[in-house]
């Protein structure tokens, strides 16, 4: 049986794979993110602060973490969590390649990026939405 349009199947807590679709999704949900651009590429920011972008390769997200995260991460899932030579000398990110990152761990991860920059009034308001 065919299936007409794209549809990802990646479903909450399943497979690994997120398309930017998905990252959109997650990003904007959370109050005061809004898309934005940045080095032409599609970003996300909160206050004007910058929290992720798609990467010029079209396939992995740069996302803005506290550099011990980003050592853990990088050393526990090299397949999905990296970094470029040019990355090297900004400890505060992370490269995540979309294909192989589970859909639950990217949104507590852009959360975390979130809940650094958000206001009071936009924590308040995520509190008050449903989970």
């Amino acid at each position: 049986m065919a299936t007409r349009g794209k549809r990802s199947t990646a479903r909450k807590g399943s497979k690994p794979g997120l398309t930017f679709d998905a990252v959109r999704e997650l990003a904007l949900a959370l109050p005061g993110m809004e898309e934005s651009t940045s080095y032409g590429t599609p970003s996300f920011k909160v206050r004007k602060k910058f929290i992720a972008r798609l990467h010029p390769d079209g396939e992995s997200l740069v996302l803005k973490v506290d550099p011990e995260a980003r050592e853990v991460l990088t050393r526990a899932e090299p397949e999905t969590f990296f970094i470029t030579e040019h990355y090297a000398g900004y400890p505060e990110y992370l490269l995540v390649r979309l294909s192989k990152v589970r859909r639950e761990m990217l949104a507590k991860l852009v959360e975390e990026a979130w809940r650094k920059s958000a206001s009071r009034q936009h924590l308040e308001a995520r509190a008050k939405q449903p989970r």
